[in-house]
């Protein structure tokens, strides 16, 4: 079997992780430099396609919906969003990392379909959190895959989305009939706590991380 060959890194601001792209024929994953786990791989992206999907049946009626992702990650979820909705719909990737823009704009963007290259769809570079700070009422859906889930893994600053001012400010971001989706590497029963203590009707929905009935068992919380 061939191996993987880097053909890419980046530093994550703040904590100065570094991020590995790799290659291996047309399957690539992203690492963090020094463990041999993977963040994430092109083969495996169903509860990331889940997390859009989930979230966008709850808006499929609305005119002109207006989504916000945190984390664009290897474009799967952005392309899953974007399959669900309209025309008319408009989606926003935050996304903190550079280069990741860089990657699925290159060699890695096809592997979700170029998802970038629809014009619904834009990209910010910057804090996801910054967005949910500025925005009042702005969103009909903010789907959040910014780490590990509520223990953040990659950074630690992550760890203010899943606070109870980072829950209230996406809170203040959604509009009137708009659906927060997070999503997890695993269960955290204290986040769905948080979730309802901050007024939120609360959903735990257990995926398969490679497809229905395949792969690791994920987690989306769903929030209205």
């Amino acid at each position: 079997m061939a191996r993987f060959t880097e053909i890419g890194t980046a530093t994550i601001p703040g904590q100065g992780t570094r991020l590995r792209l790799l290659q291996r024929n047309d399957e690539f994953a992203i690492k963090i430099a020094g463990t041999t786990g993977e963040l994430m791989n092109s083969r495996v992206h169903g509860s990331e396609d889940a997390l859009a999907t989930l979230a966008c049946e709850r808006i499929a009626d609305l005119p002109a919906p207006r989504i916000l992702i945190g984390g664009l990650g290897m474009g799967f979820t952005l392309a899953a969003a974007l399959a669900a909705l309209g025309k008319d719909a408009r989606v926003t990737v935050a996304e903190l990392v550079p280069e990741v823009e860089d990657w699925n704009r290159g060699p890695l963007g096809a592997a979700a379909g170029n998802p970038l290259n629809d014009p619904r769809a834009s990209i910010h570079i910057g804090d996801v959190a910054e967005l949910l700070k500025s925005s009042d009422g702005e969103w009909d859906a903010i789907l959040l895959d910014v780490d590990n889930g509520p223990e953040g893994m990659t950074r630690r600053e992550n760890n203010w989305i899943y606070s109870p001012a980072g829950i209230a400010a996406a809170q203040s971001a959604l509009s009137p009939e708009g659906i927060l989706a997070y999503w997890s590497a695993g269960q955290e029963h204290a986040f769905t706590e948080r979730l309802r203590a901050a007024g939120f009707a609360v959903e735990a929905v257990t995926v398969r991380g490679l497809r229905p009935g395949k792969g690791a068992y994920h987690l989306i919380w769903l929030a209205w």
